[in-house]
């Protein structure tokens, strides 16, 4: 019932909030990070965006589908071009030979593909099973569905994925699994090994699998990245969502996509055309001219994997015990050996104090849990990253 409030004549009586549908969610840590780190000019290593530009012919495609009359609202599903170019990357880099018409949709971002995906397959009292430390809109997202979330903890301090656990975890109710390779936070990926381990598990059941692969075109040291389109037993049962935005350094654009088996796609569709409808034209556009050349994203990689040997190897030099990065633009690193103190503490000292800001990795966590870690993120120019070096070996 709605609460009737006293008020004094000629005044509006003060409205009562709705209860909230996310009563444990405040700032995010990372606008937190990032106002202090603007408050103390420090180096802001925490968010996860690069301070460099894009190429300048992606801006031309999109300014040329701009001046060509292309802003008017495209299909539901997204651009056909677009969603043509997203199939044949698919099938020549993993295999798998999606439709584009029926089985890719075009999505505002990665995470939009994600809440899209849970709220369309998550019912109130389904069970989804969330490997922690995870991006943080996962959990939010399943609790918006109405769906429990059940946490496993991968194994600290190298984050090894615990199938042991992760078996155990599955009941009845279990209605998805969530995965992230390659992992943000800690940077660790899967391998070909831990999707045949993966698809054994879900062998004989209905589970379904959320796949989130937005930084796909980031794995090191000769890796290759191990979607689940690459393994059928997977790919049948799976929404794979990935990001222009991490791999072409525009974040702000907000476009990525994903693809689902057309079953699957059809009832993700029945979301996103009330969620979000469609997505900005002109950019589809753009992007599907600038995938005509495969080389950005074949050389992303090794583009990245410089940024992340220059600063391991000014880490190197530093107190901070080093952690693996085999892919993401991140590097995790455990201070142990620097202070005692937890790692949001730790993160905020180190910002104000030395100037470098961090991301602690409890915060990727729906429960407090510790492990002296905290992530730093090296899509940055090198001045940047070297100037930062600078601050942390005075440590």
């Amino acid at each position: 019932m709605p609460t009737n409030h006293s008020a004094q004549p000629g005044t509006l009586a003060p409205l009562t909030p709705p209860a909230s549908r996310l009563p444990k969610v405040g700032t995010t840590i990372f606008t937190v990070m990032s106002a202090l780190a603007a408050e103390r000019n420090a180096v802001n290593l925490g968010q996860g965006f690069p301070d460099f530009d894009c190429d300048p012919k992606i801006v031309d495609a999109v300014a040329h589908a701009m001046r060509s009359g292309l802003n008017q609202y495209p299909p539901m599903a997204g651009v056909p071009k677009l969603r043509q170019a997203i199939a044949g990357k698919i099938g020549k880099l993993y295999g798998h030979a999606y439709d584009w018409d029926s089985e890719i949709t075009v999505t505002a971002g990665a995470t939009q593909g994600i809440l899209t995906t849970i709220l369309c397959a998550v019912h109130p009292g389904d069970e989804v099973i969330v490997l922690e430390p995870c991006y943080d809109s996962y959990i939010p997202a399943i609790e918006m569905a109405g769906g429990k979330v059940v946490s496993v903890a991968l194994d600290a301090p190298h984050f090894h994925i615990p199938f042991d656990r992760l078996a155990a975890a599955i009941t009845p109710r279990t209605r998805m699994l969530l995965i992230n390779t390659p992992h943000n936070p800690t940077g660790t990926i899967w391998r070909a090994g831990d999707m045949d381990r993966l698809a054994g598990l879900l062998a004989g059941t209905d589970i379904l699998l959320l796949s989130d692969e937005v930084y796909e075109h980031m794995v090191f040291d000769g890796q290759p990245h191990q979607s689940v389109s690459r393994h059928p037993e997977l790919a049948r049962r799976s929404f794979v969502v990935s990001s222009f935005g991490k791999t072409y350094h525009v974040t702000g654009w907000k476009v990525g996509y994903v693809a689902a088996p057309a079953a699957l796609s059809a009832e993700f569709r029945k979301v996103h055309q009330f969620n979000v409808f469609t997505v900005n034209t002109p950019v589809q556009h753009g992007l599907a001219d600038y995938m005509a050349d495969p080389a950005p994203y074949l050389d992303l990689a090794a583009f990245y994997q410089a940024k992340r040997d220059f600063f391991r190897a000014g880490l190197a030099a530093t107190r901070f015990k080093l952690l693996p990065s085999d892919g993401t633009y991140f590097q995790c690193v455990d201070y142990s050996a620097i202070s005692d103190m937890s790692e949001a503490d730790f993160s905020m000292w180190l910002t104000r104090e030395i100037g470098v800001a961090a991301i602690p990795v409890s915060a990727f966590y729906s429960q407090p849990r510790e492990s002296g870690v905290v992530r730093f993120c090296f899509a940055k120019k090198e001045e940047t990253l070297a100037l930062a070096l600078a601050r942390l070996k005075a440590l």
